[in-house]
């Protein structure tokens, strides 16, 4: 019934229901696929083994805290395996670009997400102005209220299908931005704590153990 409901809502809707179908198409294949990126993570997300290594770099332990992070699927902890591990003359250097591509791998799509959102009532708004625009046309001389009520209730399914698809995409757009902000922060407070404790591990003295590629 339910199925049947929404095949005549969409065939009433007009032509312009195709273009809406393939945003919103669209829109649920981006949703799906970034909800099981940030289900999957959230579980490998490991504070323990954060914990882990930012004690090896506190007690100056460098080639601890590299070993305790290799293999993880943290993103801030791969981002500290990789920091120590690929230096090329700056450690805040290499820690950018490793921090960079956790966050474009956790950032993909999101323009998709947002295209969407934009085309989706603009679809909406076409076919308002070709239902009404089809109404017109059919009037004669006389009034003709079927031709009328159907061109501008095909204006009015297409506007709601488009603002329906845009306001599900604003609340999961703003809803992974979120979780990106989120794991900017984690990122940009770890690689701060890196800095700093290789800073003062150097100014300590000889006591530091540093991997062997590893330059300042």
């Amino acid at each position: 019934m339910l199925a049947n409901t929404i095949v005549e809502m969409f065939e009433d809707g007009g032509p312009i229901m195709w273009p809406i179908l393939i945003v919103a198409l669209m829109l649920v294949a981006v949703v799906v696929e970034r909800s099981v990126f940030w289900f999957g993570l959230g579980r490998r997300r490991s504070p323990a083994a954060l914990e882990q290594v930012l004690a090896a770099m506190d007690n100056h332990d460098f080639v601890a805290a590299v070993q305790r992070a290799e293999g993880s699927g943290d993103p801030v902890v791969r981002m500290i395996h990789q920091g120590l591990t690929h230096v090329h003359g700056s450690l805040a250097g290499a820690l950018q670009v490793a921090a960079g591509v956790e966050l474009r791998r956790a950032g993909r799509f999101m323009v998709v997400i947002d295209t969407c959102i934009t085309l989706a009532p603009l679809f909406g708004l076409l076919g308002t102005v070709v239902g009404i625009m089809g109404s017109f046309k059919k009037v004669t001389g006389d009034l003709a209220v079927e031709a009328v009520s159907t061109g501008i209730g095909e204006a009015l399914i297409a506007t709601a299908a488009g603002l329906g698809i845009a306001i599900v995409g604003v609340f999961f757009l703003n809803l992974f931005n979120e979780f990106l902000a989120r794991l900017q922060f984690d990122l940009e407070t770890a690689a701060t704590n890196v800095e700093v404790m290789v800073t003062r591990a150097r100014q300590d003295g000889g006591t530091a153990v540093f991997p062997a590629r590893f330059k300042a």
